[in-house]
């Protein structure tokens, strides 16, 4: 028997009780995966990125373990839910224009005092100034640095479209902003280097663009390292006092936290090690929530159809974005189907061993995104679910 068929074997006697379609986590591969995440740090503490999980229980879990400390949450009302909910340090990772939420931050101190806010620019400044209704609580600030690779004087540029502030003279000049203001403070700053943190360089079947890749970000490391030290030492003349500079996610955790100038890492995917970190030779983790979709058809030799299963993941649309089809083994989508809103056919010699109300487990494209259609994680241990926890979902929160 397989590893892949040994863990099959686990997950159908441990939902044996569940009738699906259901999602887990497997505890073993989730902490096997943090302490991957904490070995690659080499002592910075890891911040976990809350929209790659997207489940408290699982959150307190592993902030409880040595490395790890403070979130990085993706909306303002999801900050405040967590400062509420016992959470005192948390890094709102992208701008936000909720007014209401920003009247609740500067009149609560205890709220203000846990929830850092994301900025680019000054208009960012006033909308919160706007906002206040009153509130007089000063506002932790964190400036966003664009990692993006640019090279030939700006004509390619490869990396995601985020914040304007690129070069160490611009960082600075909002650094200045902010310093001039009252009622907000510079604590940090923040560049995520998503075309080498998120990209994999070991793509299956394309050795010529996985080499591609790898010298683009051995290129981008090397650009950034240089540009981020420099902005950090321009702030710090400004800000003697910051708290932190974060950097990096789950692909690059070890490149980036060889940096001498980043106090903290970024990461969360790693924790759950979705279908898209499947490609990367820096590290490799252990698939660790899954879901699964009943078999509720046979239409034929080699086919079985089960209850829907089209869960996209964002980004730019492509096979890419799918869940895969992962136990049993061998079984694919119909290329004239794929993934569908209410039933999906999935090819393949297993699916003459299915039988109607069998379990077909999925990995889904990106982390978190698997909580948003799912209200209960059910732990494994072995072959037994130990707990049922709930999902952002299953608390009845939908941030974003």
């Amino acid at each position: 028997m397989t590893a892949r068929a040994a863990d099959r074997a686990r997950y159908d006697r441990a939902t044996a009780h569940l009738d699906a379609p259901v999602a887990i986590v497997d505890l073993e591969a989730f902490d096997a995966n943090a302490d991957d995440l904490v070995r690659r740090a080499a002592g910075k503490p890891v911040r976990v990125a809350s929209k790659s999980v997207r489940c408290r229980a699982l959150l307190e879990r592993v902030l409880a373990r040595d490395g790890f400390a403070g979130l990085m949450s993706y909306t303002l009302d999801e900050s405040l839910w967590l400062a509420r909910s016992g959470f005192d340090d948390v890094l709102l990772a992208y701008p936000s224009a909720d007014r209401a939420a920003y009247a609740t931050l500067t009149g609560d101190p205890k709220l203000a005092a846990a929830v850092t806010v994301m900025i680019d620019d000054p208009a960012q400044l006033q909308l919160i100034d706007d906002a206040r209704d009153g509130g007089r609580e000063e506002v932790r600030v964190c400036l966003e640095l664009d990692t993006s690779l640019k090279m030939f004087g700006g004509r390619v540029r490869v990396g995601a479209r985020r914040s304007p502030l690129y070069s160490a003279a611009q960082v600075a000049d909002m650094a200045r902003t902010v310093a001039r203001r009252p009622g907000f403070r510079l604590v940090g700053i923040m560049a995520y280097e998503g075309h080498i943190a998120g990209v994999g360089d070991d793509l299956r079947g394309r050795p010529l663009r996985s080499r591609a890749i790898r010298l683009m970000q051995a290129t981008a490391r090397k650009e950034l390292a240089q540009r981020r030290a420099d902005v950090v030492r321009a702030v710090r003349a400004v800000a003697p006092d910051l708290e932190f500079v974060n950097g990096g996610g789950t692909g690059s955790v070890q490149h980036t936290a060889a940096e001498d100038s980043v106090t903290e890492i970024a990461a969360g995917s790693g924790l759950y090690v979705p279908r898209l970190f499947d490609n990367y030779t820096s590290f490799s983790g252990r698939p660790a929530a899954l879901f699964a979709q009943p078999v509720v058809r046979r239409p034929g030799v080699g086919v079985v159809t089960v209850l829907g299963g089209g869960y996209p993941a964002s980004g730019a649309p492509g096979p890419d974005r799918l869940p895969v089809p992962y136990l049993p083994e061998g079984l694919t989508y119909d290329s004239q189907e794929g993934a569908g809103e209410v039933q999906t056919p999935l090819l393949g010699s297993p699916a003459d061993d299915l039988l109607i109300g069998d379990k077909v487990w999925f990995r889904h494209a990106k982390a978190g995104e698997l909580c948003e259609r799912f209200d209960v994680l059910h732990l494994v241990e072995g072959d037994t679910v130990t707990a049922s926890v709930p999902t952002y979902r299953g608390e009845g929160h939908t941030f974003l």
